[in-house]
């Protein structure tokens, strides 16, 4: 057992008294209780673009072992009660369960084009609730060009509130995914909302209890947090989570924006202590891998697949 390891399993002892998981004894050893996480594949993520059918996604995802899929909601749009049906009773026999689904309304610009996408959701979300598929993510653009901070802030929870309102009608959470590297909260004239700390303080102003994190480790990492931020969290606070690893050689405050590798692939981020405690607070959602590379985009797309596969299998044995 590495020192890392031996220091986090102490930190974990001191944490149960403020509501984490407990550890367990097994020969007198301390030791994690078993992840309840899934690993997910999210065909976006990773330059996949063929797999346009929800069938199919599941498919090639039970073929690689992964343990959930992502949503592609304008299929399962189009799709009859019957023919949902029997993609349900495919994915049990699979056991595959649902991912994510993305939050296709783009509450970020004017108020038009935000009124047009909010009108879409409701039929969405129905779909969503009748296949028990309960959660749902969006990112918060860490940048503006018009809004100062406390505009943007205003616009976005009185925005998201009402997103938020739409979405527990049918038993969906809506997770917050902050984005954490300066090169992009620093590109516009108006930096926003880009840690963890923030990203509370907005959940508390929406004020609905279906809100909650999206979580990614290139956002935890560049943002500058640890483990100790990350136990501030419980399982209910987290609604899904994103895998990846940083550019090897260049400081965390300096990390591009949209250029990262596969989980593991260089160790710049701690990668172990991350999952170590999403087991420790019990996390039960999906995983999914957002490595925004160029070498994994150019690759075809059973390769891609399966370079992720063997990626998030990897990380996962860290912890199982």
């Amino acid at each position: 057992m590495s020192y890392n390891r031996r220091v986090f399993i102490a930190k974990s002892l001191s944490a149960s008294f403020i509501g984490l998981a407990p550890l367990f004894l097994k020969g007198g050893t301390p030791v994690l209780p078993g992840r309840k996480f899934t690993m997910s594949l999210n065909p976006y993520l990773i330059g996949v673009e063929q797999l346009v059918t929800q069938r199919d996604l599941c498919t090639i995802a039970h073929r690689y072992g992964f343990e959930s899929v992502s949503v592609i909601t304008n299929d399962l749009m189009e799709k009859s009660d019957h023919e949902l049906d029997a993609l349900l009773e495919e994915m049990k026999k699979m056991k595959l369960s649902w991912g994510v689904s993305f939050l296709y309304v783009e509450y970020r610009k004017d108020e038009e084009t935000y009124r047009k996408g909010l009108e879409q959701l409701p039929a969405m979300a129905k779909v969503l609730h009748k296949i028990g598929a309960d959660r749902m993510m969006t990112y918060i653009m860490s940048n503006h060009d018009e809004l100062n901070y406390l505009q943007n802030f205003r616009q976005t929870a009185t925005r998201l509130r009402e997103i938020a309102g739409i979405l527990a009608d049918q038993d969906i959470r809506l997770g917050l995914e902050y984005v954490g590297p300066k090169s992009i909260w620093s590109a516009n004239k108006f930096p926003f909302i880009h840690t963890m700390a923030e990203t509370k303080e907005l959940i508390a102003a929406i004020g609905r209890p279906n809100v909650g994190f999206h979580l990614d480790t290139a956002h935890w990492f560049t943002s500058g947090e640890n483990v100790a931020d990350l136990k501030t969290l419980e399982n209910s606070d987290i609604v899904g989570c994103d895998l990846n690893d940083a550019i090897k050689g260049i400081t965390w405050e300096n990390q591009p924006g949209y250029q990262r590798e596969l989980p593991l692939a260089t160790g710049v981020i701690d990668t172990e202590s991350f999952l170590e405690a999403l087991v420790s607070i019990g996390y039960d959602g999906p995983v999914q891998a957002e490595p925004f590379n160029e070498a994994l985009t150019n690759m075809n797309d059973e390769q891609a697949i399966s370079a992720t596969a063997k990626a998030m299998k990897k990380a996962f044995a860290l912890v199982d």
